[in-house]
């Protein structure tokens, strides 16, 4: 805990399976936390500051009655504890994605009890043995060295919700902190034995079906104690190389990356010098920038990553690319020496990425809290680094060559080095031969266009542009904008303005040419005439005509802001429309069609810019 930076005052939520594993977890944090504080509140009968959260994934039929009685178990040492129980609402998971998908959900979960507690922190019960699966599960699928050095002790999980309505969800995102990595599955049933805690036992755990629990079974007969002692060095080797890795990206991006307030990424080529920087590095560097600016979760890697490489190493920079739902291009007037990136809108994306999800809390937890315990755990991965120190595999570009270096540098011995070779080649016939045809799940995850839509804003309310909208009505948008209404939305009786609705869509190439023709008050003399008809104005109105005039001023202004922003860019910018689509606002360049409506826009990224 010392290491993580968490203090005893601290909230900890704790994830609760009733294995072994996640009982032996809460023994330990029971035991560390009470310690300090004093033991059992008096009023409660626990300890403060600790919750356990225990999923019913509603998968099994005997589920329910046994996250009742896991509960009573954790509730016994003196953790509260809540159960919270699954919503397949799309249909239960096929069985080859069972795992994968009550894991996501699992995940969500935790972080909706932790936001609805006020609690930042989420301890998990990932061990040693846990790590050593995941190291052959990723070499067997190819996976390079930041990917073999598998879970990190301490990271950050952000939300998926794709909308927040009303309040503002922490940057920071929830603390997940893994501190049994250095135990092994055997240590954990001491433990629970040593003071006669039950536990249950999954069944699931036991199919072949799903590659780790083959994994496990495989490493059960290489179960020596030098072969496990070499496994975990390897693994602790690749994990140090991580922290160099990033180390260094870090640094680059603290040197060459300007966030542009309109959302997107500009990256000098001159500061950077790709031709000086390892691959490794390099990719990570890309990846880190991509990610932010599209806030996609999953990596950037394999021949995305050797795209990317390929292109910023040509200077200067004379080529557009999209790629990993980016749009990268030369910025203009640098001479290709500066790169651009920013939200390919129209590119294609997982379906995945997000839920509709409303909230009305106003802090979730103390972000001074939560910082105090990032600065401490940034430090721990390069404690032991100097900037002079390279550590092995950094120029290793294949599983195989990680391996072999690692052999090489007595790292591993001959006989490690067969057993694992062993597991991966075996491992990869299986998951060759249990290879199935798209399902449901995968027709899930397939990829499709994003398409222009809008969503509805009444008076009063905040919300926010993610990557998902309200029952997938709006399409991605990769910069998160807070939109905040500061009067109600109504009728001056003079203009476009509609009387208690707005629509949020993106800026599309048809809202810059009407901006241009209201700059020449063409526009703005249509809707005088057609809202006459209607009677709802004179046309020589004084109030008519200050709505034009301001409208007219607006979009010059507002033109000459665009012509600052890249045109990829524009394209991620919030606009507000009425109901019969007019243009009402456009918060991020200070265009308004009406004096009386005051919109602002901020960019709030929901994933940081690296991150934890």
């Amino acid at each position: 805990m010392a290491m993580a930076g968490i203090k005893r005052h601290h909230r900890i939520a704790l994830g609760v399976s009733g294995g072994p594993d996640s009982m032996a977890l809460c023994i330990l944090t029971a035991g560390w936390k009470s310690c300090g504080l004093g033991g059992k509140s008096e009023s409660s009968g626990f300890i403060d500051g600790l919750l356990g959260i225990v999923v019913d994934h509603r998968l099994r039929p005997e589920s329910t009655e046994e996250a009742k009685l896991v509960c009573t178990r954790v509730m016994k040492l003196g953790v509260q504890c809540q159960i919270a129980s699954c919503d397949w609402s799309d249909g239960r998971p096929t069985r080859g994605h069972l795992q994968e998908a009550a894991r996501e959900m699992r995940y969500q979960i935790f972080q909706d009890v932790c936001y609805e507690h006020s609690i930042g922190v989420l301890l998990v019960a990932h061990h040693a043995d846990d790590q050593a699966e995941l190291f052959i599960l990723r070499l067997s699928r190819n996976s390079g060295v930041l990917g073999l050095a598998g879970m990190a002790f301490v990271s950050q999980s952000f939300p998926t919700h794709s909308q927040s309505h009303g309040g503002d969800s922490s940057r920071n995102g929830l603390l997940l902190v893994r501190p049994l990595l250095q135990f092994s599955k055997d240590d954990l049933y001491k433990i629970c034995l040593g003071l006669s805690q039950e536990w249950v036992e999954d069944p699931s755990n036991q199919s072949l079906l799903f590659a780790r629990n083959r994994i496990r079974m495989l490493l059960k007969n290489l179960s020596s104690d030098a072969f496990r002692s070499e496994l975990q060095a390897l693994i602790s080797t690749c994990r140090l190389t991580r922290a160099y890795t990033e180390q260094i990206c870090y640094s680059l991006v603290r040197q060459c990356v300007t966030v542009m307030d309109h959302g997107y990424a500009i990256i000098d080529l001159n500061k950077l010098d790709p031709s000086s920087v390892d691959d490794l590095c390099l990719s990570k560097f890309l990846a880190v920038v991509l990610q932010f600016i599209s806030q996609r979760h999953r990596p950037v890697r394999g021949a995305a990553s050797k795209l990317l490489l390929d292109y910023i190493r040509r200077i200067p920079c004379k080529a557009s690319l999209t790629v990993a739902s980016c749009y990268l291009s030369a910025v203009p007037k640098s001479k290709g020496t500066k790169i651009m990136v920013a939200a390919a809108l129209d590119s294609p994306r997982p379906l995945e990425v997000g839920i509709p999800y409303n909230h009305s809390l106003d802090q979730p937890y103390s972000p001074n809290e939560v910082d105090e315990i990032i600065s401490v755990a940034e430090l721990l991965p390069h404690q032991s680094l100097r900037s002079s120190d390279v550590p092995p595999f950094v120029k290793a570009t294949s599983p195989e060559a990680t391996l072999k270096e690692a052999k090489e540098l007595n790292i591993i011995s001959e006989s490690t080095f067969s057993s694992i070779l062993s597991l991966q080649m075996e491992e990869c016939q299986s998951f060759k031969a249990r290879a199935e045809s798209k399902d449901d799940m995968e027709a899930k995850h397939r990829m499709k266009a994003a398409s222009i839509s809008t969503v509805e804003l009444h008076p009063g309310v905040s919300w926010k542009l993610c990557e998902k909208a309200i029952e997938d009505s709006m399409s991605r948008t990769e910069s998160n904008y807070g939109l905040d209404e500061e009067p109600e939305l109504h009728s001056c009786g003079s203009c476009v303005m509609g009387h208690d609705v707005a629509f949020i869509r993106h800026m599309v190439d048809d809202d810059w040419l009407y901006l241009a023709n209201l700059s020449k008050n063409k526009m703005a003399e249509n809707q005088n005439v057609s809202f006459s008809s209607a009677g709802n104005l004179e046309k020589g109105d004084a109030k008519s005509a200050h709505c034009s005039d301001f409208a007219q001023m607006s979009a010059q202004r507002a033109l000459q802001a665009l012509k600052s922003i890249p045109a990829p860019a524009r394209r991620s910018l919030p606009v507000l429309v009425n109901s019969q689509g007019l243009l009402l606002c456009i918060p991020s360049i200070c265009f308004s069609h009406c004096p009386d409506l005051t919109i602002t826009a901020r960019f709030e990224p929901r994933v940081p810019l690296g991150g934890l």
